[in-house]
């Protein structure tokens, strides 16, 4: 009778294959004789990197900014698609390859079509999508130019539309996507007619995403801040504490990804202690 006297289990082999393989040393005893056996078991083969990834439009500056800093001190990869640098120079200095930054006008649909083709051909998955990239110009419908509604519409709505729409496909299960709205997408008011228009149509994009992803196990939030502290308001009298800090809105969207295997946190209204300015 066989008698298996030791089995070593040394490592997995990578081979290139579409499976890996464990590899295992089996040594039997049989009539007084040592026989070594080598045996390899399939195993599902393992990513080699595991790391998380985000892809934040918008993320040079501001809101984006503060969810590029908070997401890089997760351990993401992270994506930041802008037209610029700004201040996204000594994060690359501090985190290296951990931080890719994409280039882009994504208020010119091509521009979003070929970052989209980009970032399709360099991430396999992709766990959280935000949509932060957005403009506001002032303006009363009967006096704001006609440019000036076709730009707010172009990079406040459709870039969402467009670059969500291709990425979704490369959607991890389980993964999150967040569309950076407003408050105004649900209060209008004088003199910001253009962006209340594609604020609001932004949050009804939401609303239906968030209907057609959430049986493939993709969570979808509408963020609405009210007034935040970003160059938008560079100049202005009022102190800090009126209003929302961007790391503030950082973090919670941050703490609603990570409540995403028990809860989904449809829309997110944010607003400073003392209400709207």
């Amino acid at each position: 009778m066989s008698e298996i006297i030791k089995v070593i289990v040394p490592h997995t082999l990578f081979d290139g294959c579409k499976d890996n393989y464990k590899l295992f040393l089996i040594s039997m005893k049989y009539k007084g004789f040592v026989h070594n056996t080598v045996c390899k078991k399939p195993v599902k083969r393992l990513s080699l990197n595991m790391q998380k990834t985000a892809v934040i439009t918008g993320g040079s500056k501001g809101i984006g900014l503060a969810l590029v800093k908070r997401f890089l001190e997760q351990g993401f990869k992270v994506v930041s698609v802008s037209r610029s640098m700004g201040e996204l120079s000594p994060l690359q200095d501090q985190y290296g390859s951990q931080l890719v930054v994409m280039f882009a006008d994504l208020s010119q649909k091509q521009a979003v079509l070929d970052t989209a083709q980009t970032i399709l051909q360099q991430i396999e998955s992709i766990d959280v999508l935000i949509n932060n990239a957005g403009v506001f110009l002032p303006g009363a419908i009967t006096q704001e130019s006609d440019e000036d509604f076709e730009l707010q519409m172009a990079l406040n709505l459709n870039a969402s539309y467009y670059l969500t729409k291709r990425l979704i496909p490369n959607l991890a299960k389980g993964g999150y996507v967040f569309n950076i709205c407003s408050t105004a997408s649900e209060k209008a008011y004088a003199n910001g007619s253009s962006y209340c228009i594609s604020k609001h149509a932004l949050l009804g994009f939401t609303k239906v995403l968030r209907a057609e992803l959430m049986n493939q196990g993709i969570a979808v939030s509408a963020v609405l801040p009210g007034p935040t502290l970003t160059d938008s308001w560079e100049g202005t009298d009022l102190p800090a504490s009126r209003f929302i800090q961007t790391e503030a809105i950082a973090n919670t969207i941050l703490m609603a990804w990570e409540n995403r295997s028990s809860m989904v946190m449809e829309q997110i209204t944010l607003r400073p202690m003392l209400g709207d300015i």
